[in-house]
């Protein structure tokens, strides 16, 4: 097992006992560098809806601003996101809601 994927079996790992956001939230810090990261956590808003689990932990949503997406059409990032978070849905991640911006985008809508 590569460095890589050791690190990412440490993450998901239940002995860790990191909840899914801060696991969600230490691999995308890593990846891609973040001037803002916020991870939040719908999954009481989709109960009773597939892939709902009792104890939640299902459903997200992600607001992410790196530079990292400078000159990135909407599918490649939300490609890259989704390798860095592939751990997750292997492991009971159902659904992930993205806004992710570059530092410039984030910039030109508060202007």
């Amino acid at each position: 097992m590569g460095a890589k994927q050791h690190a990412d079996k440490e993450l998901t790992d239940p002995k860790n006992a990191l909840s899914r956001s801060a696991r969600m939230e230490a691999a995308l810090k890593k990846q891609f560098s973040p001037a803002e990261l916020n991870v939040r956590d719908d999954s009481a808003r989709h109960a009773g809806h597939a892939g709902a689990a009792p104890g939640g932990e299902t459903h997200y949503h992600v607001t992410l601003v790196s530079a990292a997406f400078d000159g990135l059409s909407r599918v490649a990032r939300q490609r890259l996101v989704y390798d860095a978070l592939h751990e997750e849905f292997e492991t009971g991640l159902h659904a992930l809601s993205l806004d992710l911006k570059s530092p410039e985008e984030k910039a030109a809508r508060k202007s």
